[in-house]
C-alpha cells in the first residue's frame, strides 16, 4: 500500500505551495507526476475557485497576479 495523495488531494497540496499560479500550471504539474485523471477530477465551478484562492493566497509577495479567464479551461 502507498501514501501516494489521491489527484484531487495532490491538487490542493500544489495550490498551497505558492509555486503554482494557475489551475493550467496544477494541472501541468500533475500531469507530470503522472496523475492522468486531473484534467476529469480537477473541474467544476466551486473547486476552481478553491484553487485559484489558494493560489493567491500563497502567492509570493509581489508576485504579479494571474488572469482568472486564462484559468477558465
Amino acid at each position: 500500500m502507498t501514501n501516494r495523495p489521491t489527484t484531487l488531494e495532490r491538487a490542493f497540496q500544489l495550490a498551497r505551495s505558492g509555486e503554482y499560479s494557475t489551475i493550467s500550471d496544477i494541472r501541468r504539474q500533475l500531469k507530470i507526476e503522472g496523475f492522468s485523471d486531473a484534467p476529469s477530477q480537477i473541474s467544476g465551478p466551486s473547486m476552481l475557485k478553491q484553487l485559484r484562492k489558494l493560489c493567491e493566497t500563497a502567492r509570493p509577495p509581489g508576485a504579479a497576479p494571474t488572469e482568472p479567464a486564462l484559468d477558465a479551461q
